[in-house]
């Protein structure tokens, strides 16, 4: 385990999924959902399988000894993209970003509930603050997106990705027990492209040059992406991880100013900044039990004999 590591991939994949989301946005107004899920799953396969040829680790994405539980994870996962991306083409970036903050909070209580983490009373009270958060950030937005039946549909699809994504982290979680990196993003990528192009008689259109050099780019970075984000639960437990996922804030308050001229108001920083500061607070508490308990483990062991 390695508590920092796992922040920084999870940080690095928050940014690509970021940059992920505002492209699918762009994108959305001429290309259906579907056909978005396929191109953001089937060319995210190819820096997988390019990183994978350099580790010579072919062989270890193929092999699985829980394919059921793959299936479980891709069937999740492919229920929140779809979600997510039909949100995105409902509501602005901020929107969508902001309902997805509940999410990492949902992981957190999934995790104590179903994967056993110890959760201490110090991160269920930054839990708490950090919905506090999300419900002044989401507030402002919330107002402005049930004026139309779009947008009340757009904020219950990003309501509802987001409990599936906590679902699909919690399986990641299990899975790393027993698979590979390799085979948990393979077979992730593998089924959610399945799951796409059967969508392909419901509406898929030929996208110009400009929609395929994006369509492309959403699946090369969402594919590296998810290759950080199932490596960052490998290093940390979910629980430690998840907050981080809130820096997602940053990056689409700063995207949406220069890609869409998104202005957020005060709120939203003012939940932006406590959420933030939840999520601080649960790593200075993690780390502060584990000096504890390695204090404890050191006085608990008794002195070496000596040398003969």
């Amino acid at each position: 385990m390695n508590a920092l590591k796992g922040i920084a991939l999870q940080v690095g994949a928050t940014f690509l999924f970021t940059i992920m989301s505002a492209l699918v946005r762009i994108v959305s107004d001429h290309v259906p959902t579907g056909e978005i899920v396929f191109s953001r799953s089937f060319f995210a396969l190819f820096p997988l399988l390019a990183l994978l040829a350099w580790r010579r680790e072919i062989g270890a994405a193929v092999r699985t000894a829980n394919p059921l539980g793959h299936i479980a994870r891709g069937t999740i996962g492919v229920c929140a993209m779809g979600l997510s991306f039909a949100a995105l083409a409902r509501i602005p970036l901020a929107d969508a970003t902001a309902i997805g903050f509940a999410a990492p909070l949902l992981t957190v209580m999934l995790a104590a509930l179903l994967l056993r983490e110890r959760v201490q009373l110090y991160r269920w009270a930054a839990v708490v603050v950090g919905l506090g958060g999300v419900v002044v950030m989401l507030w402002p937005h919330m107002q402005g997106s049930f004026d139309t039946p779009g947008h009340l549909f757009g904020a219950l699809f990003a309501l509802m990705a987001a409990a599936f994504t906590a679902g699909a982290m919690v399986q990641v979680r299990r899975l790393t027990q027993t698979e590979t990196t390799a085979s948990i993003v393979f077979y992730f990528q593998a089924l959610a492209a399945l799951a796409g192009l059967a969508t392909a008689g419901w509406g898929w259109v030929l996208p110009s040059g400009r929609e395929g050099l994006l369509l492309l780019t959403i699946g090369f970075i969402g594919g590296v992406g998810q290759i950080l984000l199932t490596e960052s639960y490998r290093y940390a437990p979910a629980s430690v991880v998840a907050p981080f996922a809130y820096s997602a804030m940053l990056w689409s308050l700063l995207l949406g100013f220069i890609l869409f001229a998104e202005v957020p108001p005060l709120l939203v920083l003012l939940g932006g900044a406590i959420v933030i500061g939840a999520g601080l607070f649960v790593i200075w508490r993690e780390r502060q039990l584990g000096i504890d308990r390695t204090q404890d483990e050191a006085a608990s062991t008794p002195p070496a004999a000596p040398a003969p």
